[in-house]
């Protein structure tokens, strides 16, 4: 098996409802986020897929988070945008353009600190 990973980050804000503590206030994050990617089989020139192609698809969904406040976003208002939910909506918006280029999408890991990160994989 073949893995690719990438990594990109975008600046947001959010809150998290319910949560008992600081981050029950608005806060903001510079948010890291990874994607891996991965195929059995090499194509006919050896590689698994173009990073530039992974990191354009990551970068389109990006773009819809970065510099937003997370909370006021539709998917948002009814999943509390803790890390974990979300990777699994990068995770989702993600894998339906991977069937073009034809690798697997692994896992989804978003960092909200140096040491602090939330993965998603089906």
């Amino acid at each position: 098996m073949f893995e690719l990973n990438v990594r990109k980050e975008f600046s947001a804000a959010h809150r998290l409802r319910g949560y008992q503590g600081k981050c029950e206030s608005l806060h903001g994050h510079n948010w890291g986020v990874e994607v891996f990617v991965s195929s059995r089989k090499l194509n006919k020139i050896g590689i698994v897929a173009d990073f530039r192609d992974i990191k354009g698809c990551l970068n389109e969904i990006l773009e819809g988070l970065d510099h937003s406040y997370l909370n006021e976003l539709p998917y948002f208002k009814k999943h509390n945008p803790t890390s974990e939910n979300i990777a699994k909506y990068i995770f989702d918006k993600f894998k339906p353009r991977m069937v073009k280029l034809k690798v697997n999408l692994r896992k989804v890991t978003v960092w909200e600190s140096d040491n602090a990160n939330a993965s998603y994989s089906p």
